[in-house]
């Protein structure tokens, strides 16, 4: 009994082990294209959901996307309709592992052959850099895996030996749902599905539990591994929350759905089985797994826009409307979090453009003093989070990113003290003699909104350039003639000093403005020692550090 026990809890551990250190070494080798993959293509549900079961099948865990979309959408990088995506992507890519051991793990005894694996993973871990010490992680977790398939195994034949298993109820509705609640069991005591599904699978393998038993149990592991979703969203936006739910609800209704079409699906694959020849036992599993997940995406795929306007309504948006990208969590990944900071950093200018926009149109000369104290608030709000970020000393990309914003978050407050026109302001705009100014800023401040949407020409930070100089040289002309007027009479030095109070106002607005927008632009498309790095590239070098 006792060595019984231990093969299943050593067999079990070092499967685990063998999958951490499998994700843990793929994320790191190609941890790049994954990022690219998961956030680069996801312009639509369909791409969305490609993405995640990509980046899932090759990281071998649904979680580890989970938790990793949990991120980029609270950052702002992923809309959350683009996430429900890759949600639903992800549980379909971890039926993968099924197929893994099903295919390999158990029609073939790997585990004795899988050893040197271990031992030449392990060394490369130990005596090499870079990829290579990522590929050596993840050669020695792959052999673990099937080290502990074959452990499992035994303990497993011992387990049926010992216990007959195939007697628990399998029949009538508590029959069913005691057998799904111990799947989840298992997924949640172990943190992994796959981890469960290799049990399950190994525990068929060896005759230790029925079809019927073995698919409530893989069903019950479906429903089980959305715990890690919740988990990693407490404390977290509600973007993020949004996500989690959505993960819950999409594996509970999949879930549901096969255990009330479960007499169809094991009769489809009795069929499969008889006119298809596909093999009894673990493949055809390993099928059905994939099959009521298949017919689970196929049910929520074409209708994402309205189940995200529906969890969109169960949790509405609460807290500042500026600052929901500012979300604690992000700070254990630097780069995502100010990613997270540019995102708030645009929004608030966004608002402070409207707001001067206003206030060049308006006959009152201030803003609200409520949406004043809105944007003030979201740029020390910014502030404090930018001041948490870790830094890296050796990443210079990150650097260069954390110097941009200190630039963005200098030239912002600036602009924020500009929000008041004093009545002598306001009718000294009026005269004919500043009208040029006043459409010159205008204009600037209008293209300056439209580039940061992305609305803007490729060449629309040098337009910002040309508006600024060309305010520049009127401010010079301007004050040179207010004076020569002042001095010839014609003007008194009280109204001088308002007509050059108020040039020199725009001329700042449309500076501010201009390299504001010069440093979050340039934060979207940063450059280090003459190199093109977009942010999905230093994203996905700095993710796993």
């Amino acid at each position: 009994m006792t060595a019984m026990i231990f093969q299943l809890m050593g067999g079990i551990g070092l499967f685990l082990m063998g999958m951490v250190l499998l994700t843990d070494g793929l994320k790191s080798l190609t941890g790049e294209a994954l990022r690219r993959a998961l956030v680069r293509f996801t312009g639509t549900p369909y791409k969305a959901f490609a993405s995640g079961t990509l980046v899932t099948l090759m990281v071998q865990s649904s979680s580890a996307t989970t938790v990793t979309l949990i991120g980029f959408v609270s950052a702002g990088l992923l809309t959350f309709p683009q996430a429900l995506g890759v949600v639903l992507g992800a549980s379909l890519g971890t039926t993968g592992t099924g197929w893994l051991v099903s295919v390999l793990g158990l029609k073939i005894s790997l585990g004795f052959y899988a050893l040197p694996l271990v031992g030449v993973g392990a060394l490369m871990r130990l005596l090499t850099r870079g990829r290579w010490r990522s590929l050596g992680l993840a050669l020695g977790g792959f052999g673990l895996i099937f080290v502990g398939i074959d452990t499992l195994q035994t303990g497993m034949q011992d387990l049926a030996g010992a216990f007959d298993l195939a007697l628990l109820p399998s029949t009538g509705l508590i029959g069913y749902l005691a057998v799904v609640s111990i799947g989840a069991l298992m997924t949640i005591v172990m943190q992994s599905s796959s981890a469960a599904v290799a049990t399950t699978l190994t525990a068929l393998h060896a005759s230790a539990v029925n079809f019927d038993q073995a698919a409530l149990l893989v069903i019950g592991a479906a429903i089980g591994t959305t715990i890690k979703g919740p988990l990693a969203a407490i404390g977290g936006s509600v973007s993020a929350k949004r996500t989690a739910l959505a993960h819950v609800l999409f594996n509970l209704a999949t879930g549901i759905i096969a255990l009330l079409m479960l007499p169809v699906l094991l009769g489809g694959l009795e069929f499969a089985q008889q006119q298809m020849h596909l093999e009894p036992g673990a493949i055809s599993l390993a099928a059905f797994h994939t099959l009521f997940i298949v017919l689970g995406v196929l049910i929520f795929l074409p209708f994402t826009k309205p189940f995200a306007r529906w969890i969109e309504h169960l949790l509405p948006e609460h807290g500042p409307r500026l600052t929901r990208h500012l979300d604690d969590s992000l700070l254990q990944v630097p780069a995502v979090a100010l990613e997270s900071t540019r995102r708030t950093l645009v929004d608030t200018t966004l608002e402070v453009i409207n707001l001067l926009e206003q206030l060049l149109s308006s006959a009152v000369g201030q803003v609200n003093e409520t949406q004043r104290t809105e944007v003030k608030g979201a740029l020390e709000t910014t502030q404090r989070f930018f001041t948490k970020i870790p830094s890296i000393a050796d990443d210079e990309p990150l650097s260069h990113q954390r110097v941009v914003q200190l630039h963005a978050i200098d030239h912002l407050a600036r602009l924020l003290t500009r929000l008041n026109l004093s009545a002598t302001a306001r009718k000294a705009l009026a005269q004919p003699s500043m009208q040029l100014a006043l459409r010159q800023t205008r204009a600037t401040l209008a293209l300056a909104r439209q580039g940061l949407l992305g609305r803007a020409p490729a060449d629309w930070l040098t337009q910002m350039e040309q508006q600024a100089m060309v305010l520049a040289d009127l401010r010079r002309d301007e004050r040179l003639g207010i004076l020569r007027q002042t001095a010839a009479g014609r003007r008194s030095p009280f109204d001088a000093l308002d007509a050059l109070d108020t040039v020199r106002w725009l001329e700042r607005v449309a500076y501010h403005t201009w390299r504001l927008c010069h440093y979050l632009a340039e934060e979207h498309m940063i450059e280090a020692k003459g190199d093109n790095i977009k942010p999905i590239d230093l994203l996905a070098n700095t993710l796993d550090q």
